[in-house]
């Protein structure tokens, strides 16, 4: 995993992660699996986004999406150079494509994503050789909070599921045929 190579600030870092998981709380709210991003340029946030796949019905409104769409139109260009990304959970590799397209600066995330994190855990597309722009990228900031929002939020919709189950399998257990 590659660092940043300007000088790391962890409490500047802790303080935009913070607004990332306020912006992942807010999709937690909505039933949303609980990711949020912000974008920062010269020290100011640009942009925030938080998973919006399930109420827009848009499979491509991941948090990391929102947030650089805002960046740009605040910008005023789809170019985001020197643009940092704080995300609560490692990007997927259509978020991760689209900070090499943008050529985002950095890139700071909370959690690995062990099963489709494309900023190294699966795929190296942030820094990747081949690509025409890598990604500067810091992990691990607040990470253990991250994680466990996340895992908790996946334990719940287990259960509801389960008892819905539960639930279908006494219904049809009480629609048998009469004797």
């Amino acid at each position: 995993m590659m660092i940043a190579t300007e000088t790391i600030d962890s409490s500047r870092d802790e303080y935009f992660m913070r607004l990332a998981i306020e912006q992942a709380r807010a999709a937690e709210q909505h039933g949303e699996v609980p990711v949020g991003a912000i974008a920062v340029y010269q020290g100011e946030v640009i942009g925030r986004g938080h998973n919006k796949v399930i109420t827009t019905l848009d499979p491509s409104a991941h948090a990391e999406v929102l947030a650089l769409r805002a960046a740009a139109q605040y910008l005023g260009n789809y170019r985001l150079s020197g643009v940092s990304l704080y995300v609560t959970l490692e990007p997927c590799s259509m978020c991760a494509g689209l900070m090499v397209h943008s050529r985002i600066q950095r890139l700071v995330f909370a959690a690995r994503d062990p099963k489709s994190g494309a900023a190294g855990s699966v795929f190296p597309i942030t820094n990747h050789p081949n690509l025409n722009h890598q990604v500067s990228v810091t992990e691990g900031i607040c990470a253990a909070e991250c994680g466990a929002m996340l895992s908790e939020f996946f334990k719940q919709r287990r259960a509801i599921k389960k008892h819905l189950r539960q639930q279908e399998k006494l219904n049809n257990q009480g629609q048998g045929t009469p004797e």
